[in-house]
């Protein structure tokens, strides 16, 4: 696929940069922590000046699980702090609320009459989430990938940096352009995902078996991006390890690989370079030491965090103007959708 424009060449706005448009969307629930900064928004803030970079927060998505007005809007508007204080520029990008921009919806819809109920019935995820309560769950979760797959193609995403955990959701989204295409003529961009091995699966302090959650009922499985220093410190001291004394990376010893893992990632090191470091000590002189380094690397967020938090105004109108920036780009994906389908007033 052809490298796409970064606006659409209608109106006045057609000043155009050519860059790889991406897409990222990204949940509104719970704490967030460091396996969700080591494995999105660190690689967003590194990315950001190579893509044309759209960065959703997805509220509707929150909506297929249980929530309430007031958590919601909590967890929006930290969200997109956490997201400007870790080092994205809303100028250089587009940042806003899924809900914003209505055209996320009504692109769902219509996608909905060329996605299989099969096709649905096979998401892993949704066998996962719904824990075998097939009957009793809210059809939102069932369609999930439906308006997943109506994020990235409104955008005209060439990319979708993703987890492999979601790599069946970028397929899926594939399929259901492909056959958008076919029936109603070339108009919806194939996008591919971008899977990154570093920082892809950071996993529970408490069970290495586990991906890092903010969902966990164990505030000792994650680090949080709020937490404080003492309490990060306690976190990883407390952390599960393996048999042994030895700090080294081993598939049989999957609670010490995700530390040092976390080790490397922050100083930017290779597991094989902290294993290294480390000879002849043990687990409390590694612990001590990650400890510190978490603590370093959480340190500048927390502090704009605290700018932030000091001045709400700023983030208020980071999303009033990524919300202005994305609707734009939206209604062009739309009117070349409606025109294709058919659908509107003469």
């Amino acid at each position: 696929m052809a490298t796409q424009l970064t606006t659409h060449q209608t109106g006045a706005d057609s000043a155009i940069e050519r860059l790889p448009r991406v897409f990222s969307g990204i949940q509104p629930s719970g704490n967030f922590h460091l396996g969700n900064y080591l494995g999105a928004i660190r690689n967003w803030v590194k990315q950001q000046d190579l893509y044309a970079n759209t960065f959703c927060i997805v509220d509707l998505h929150a909506l297929s699980l249980a929530t309430t007005r007031e958590g919601l809007q909590e967890n929006i508007r930290n969200l997109a702090t956490i997201i400007v204080a870790s080092g994205i520029d809303p100028e250089h990008c587009t940042l806003f609320v899924q809900s914003d921009v209505a055209e996320h919806s009504e692109l769902c819809w219509i996608l909905q009459s060329v996605t299989q109920f099969g096709e649905l019935r096979r998401m892993t995820q949704f066998k996962d989430k719904s824990g075998g309560q097939d009957e009793s769950v809210s059809s939102a979760l069932f369609t999930y990938p439906v308006l997943q797959a109506a994020d990235i193609l409104l955008h005209d995403a060439e990319l979708v940096p993703v987890g492999e955990d979601q790599k069946q959701h970028i397929e899926l989204t594939r399929d259901v352009a492909h056959r958008f295409n076919q029936r109603y003529g070339e108009t919806l961009v194939l996008p591919r995902p971008d899977i990154k091995e570093e920082g892809a699966r950071i996993m529970a302090l408490d069970d290495p078996t586990k991906k890092m959650s903010k969902s966990s009922p164990n505030p000792n499985s994650y680090v949080a991006l709020g937490d404080t220093p003492d309490i990060i410190r306690r976190k990883i001291k407390r952390a599960v390890t393996d048999s042994g004394s030895e700090i080294v990376v081993d598939p049989d010893k999957p609670a010490l690989s995700n530390l040092i893992s976390i080790y490397a990632i922050l100083t930017e090191q290779t597991p094989a370079e902290v294993q290294e470091a480390f000879v002849g000590k043990g687990y409390g002189a590694f612990k001590s030491d990650l400890g510190d380094v978490i603590v370093a690397a959480i340190e500048p967020i927390q502090r704009r965090l605290a700018e932030l938090d000091a001045s709400p105004e700023i983030i208020e109108e980071v999303l009033r103007s990524g919300a202005v920036k994305a609707r734009d780009y939206a209604r062009g994906t739309m009117i070349r959708v409606r025109d294709r389908v058919g659908l509107g007033g003469f």
